[in-house]
């Protein structure tokens, strides 16, 4: 629809358009991530007070999945591709994050790959943190790799952004 081309007409650059877009994602998982908190805690299920961490650890999972799909979008002219995304790449790693049973139970290759995924990352990482069961090396590990991923993430949404906006 031209939007962002629109945007650029004013003293808007390319950094700026890709980092309000991120911006509005980001608002988006702050407020879905504090509800949730919310809930899981009238609930009973934050036994921590390290709890409330799981609102910003929440929010670089969201954020290490938006910069890298924004890239993708600003890369692809359909968005076709985004039903396979979301079928074969989001789903599978949503159910052997180790949010509904152990990945130890995967089979070997399968927990290698869980491993690498930022929602693993993340869904370790909440768990000590509500729990309070925090293992200070292992964490800021996960806490590591999922800022890596968001810096990548971005640095990519960036580069596919200033391509096809730049006229």
């Amino acid at each position: 629809d031209r939007q962002y081309h629109a945007m650029l007409a004013s003293p808007l650059r390319v950094r700026d358009v890709m980092l309000g877009h991120q911006a509005f994602f980001a608002f988006r998982l702050l407020l879905t991530a504090t509800v949730y908190f919310l809930v899981i805690t009238a609930f009973g299920a934050v036994e921590s007070p390290f709890g409330v961490l799981t609102i910003p650890v929440t929010l670089l999972v969201g954020l290490s999945f938006t910069g890298p799909l924004a890239a993708w979008a600003a890369h692809t002219e359909t968005e076709v591709s985004f039903v396979a995304i979301f079928r074969f790449v989001i789903l599978p790693m949503f159910l052997f994050s180790g949010t509904f049973f152990p990945i130890s139970n995967l089979p070997a290759p399968l927990e290698v790959i869980a491993w690498l995924t930022p929602i693993w990352h993340g869904v370790t990482l909440c768990r000590d943190l509500t729990l309070g069961e925090i293992s200070l090396g292992a964490d800021l590990l996960h806490l590591a790799y999922l800022l890596a991923c968001v810096v990548l993430g971005l640095a990519a949404a960036r580069i596919t952004y200033g391509r096809r906006l730049v006229v």
